[in-house]
């Protein structure tokens, strides 16, 4: 049974950290403003905008420490992360969780963010948030549905999501447990204590700056490791700036993954609005959600 943080009320504190990536504090300060805007107080902390040098927010110690104190907090109520790109592999066994069990909270990004998602589902069954982060708040993000799907699923509106087919789907209905994230941080933590066991589940993937062949390798891990087997459905996000071999790999990226999953009997549902693009939809890891894909629309509902 999957535990689920309290949602967030007008007063709470949300902090904000960068457990990966450098980020300037500037591409921050719009998020902020909006968060406060929102009603919530905000703590940033100091791996936001840091004095590292190389592509790290700060050491591994840095970093960790952060985010510990963070998850330790009481005063915080939600984690919002500023950034993913790569690090969080780096201190994830390092992390102690034994008082965020006894009290959750949500833990909100995607990207790099992917490896606590699936890591806190595996050994912790708490529900986690794949939703924009700190710079989709930029350029006018803040107003926009994505950015807002967040602030719905924050303060507990259901998850409900609507889009057009695509000739590759497989029609169907699935019920069961959202979880995934990054296929690239799939792949990675696959045979690590931070592994997902998929059965069942509802599996979503999104990717960026890939080769194509790069997709096909990754997701022929997936298959032989038997992720892919006894899925309840499959969502595919968004594949976006995907690069291709000077001699070319022969197949797009949408054509790639539909020859892979094509003998599968669940429903599969492509073009997602989930990505590393704008179109990246708030979706609580871990809770129940129901799949409808037919000839003329595709819906995903959180299930109360």
């Amino acid at each position: 049974m999957i535990k689920v943080p309290p949602y967030l009320k007008k007063g709470d504190t949300i902090g904000i950290t960068c457990p990966a990536g450098f980020m300037a504090a500037e591409k921050a300060q719009t998020c902020i403003a909006t968060l406060q805007q929102w009603g919530f107080q905000v703590m940033v902390g100091k791996t936001l905008g840091s004095n590292s040098n190389n592509y790290f927010s700060g050491t591994d110690d840095d970093r960790r420490d952060e985010l510990q104190a963070m998850l330790d907090d009481p005063s915080i109520n939600a984690i919002l992360f500023g950034r993913g790109g790569y690090g969080v592999g780096r201190i994830i066994d390092q992390l102690d969780f034994s008082r965020f069990k006894k009290k959750p909270k949500w833990l909100i990004g995607f990207s790099d963010i992917t490896v606590l998602h699936t890591h806190i589902h595996t050994q912790f069954k708490i529900a986690t948030l794949h939703a924009p982060m700190a710079a989709a708040f930029n350029d006018g993000g803040y107003e926009g549905e994505f950015v807002q799907s967040l602030h719905k699923a924050i303060i507990g509106k259901r998850n409900q999501y609507s889009i057009t087919p695509h000739p590759f789907n497989h029609t169907g209905t699935a019920v069961g447990e959202i979880v995934g994230g990054n296929l690239s941080l799939l792949a990675h933590v696959t045979g690590t204590g931070s592994d997902i066991n998929t059965k069942n589940k509802m599996l979503f993937i999104e990717d960026i700056g890939e080769y194509i062949y790069n997709i096909d390798r990754m997701l022929y891990q997936l298959k032989r490791s038997g992720k892919l087997d006894n899925l309840a459905g499959l969502i595919i996000g968004g594949f976006t700036d995907m690069k291709d071999t000077e001699r070319p790999f022969g197949k797009t990226v949408h054509e790639v993954i539909h020859d892979i999953v094509k003998d599968y009997d669940y429903p599969v549902c492509f073009n997602f609005p989930v990505s590393h693009g704008k179109e990246n939809v708030a979706i609580k890891c871990g809770v129940v959600h129901t799949l409808k894909v037919t000839g003329k629309k595709v819906s995903l509902s959180e299930n109360r």
